[in-house]
């Protein structure tokens, strides 16, 4: 999947609140992963030294609750718009400072 196309679908399912399947490979090793996420942002990471924008994602799959994810545009192989709707109550426990902007409601 191109680069263009995986963040048009980002982007797409953060304004529509949908859920998405991203296949990523992580940092750690070569094996790909599948997760089910909510899109929260694009933009560089607060912790990270490498100050390039990255997809920071929700990860409804993970086995650790709360878990997060930032991924650079190289680990990400594809994202696919899933039909299921996300509520960002679900997981913004924070005071909202996104850089895209989107209609959230008090989420924004």
């Amino acid at each position: 999947m191109k680069q263009s196309d995986i963040k048009t679908q980002f982007f797409d399912a953060l304004h529509a609140m949908r859920k998405i399947q991203v296949i990523f490979f992580p940092k750690e090793d070569n094996k790909r992963i599948v997760r089910i996420c909510a899109p929260m942002d694009y933009a560089p990471s607060r912790r990270s030294k490498d100050k390039s924008d990255r997809y920071h994602l929700w990860d409804f799959t993970s086995d650790v609750k709360g878990h997060t994810l930032s991924l650079s545009p190289s680990q990400i192989i594809s994202i696919e718009l899933l039909p299921e709707l996300f509520a960002p109550i679900e997981f913004v426990t924070w005071k909202p400072n996104w850089i895209v902007k989107r209609d959230w409601g008090i989420y924004s």
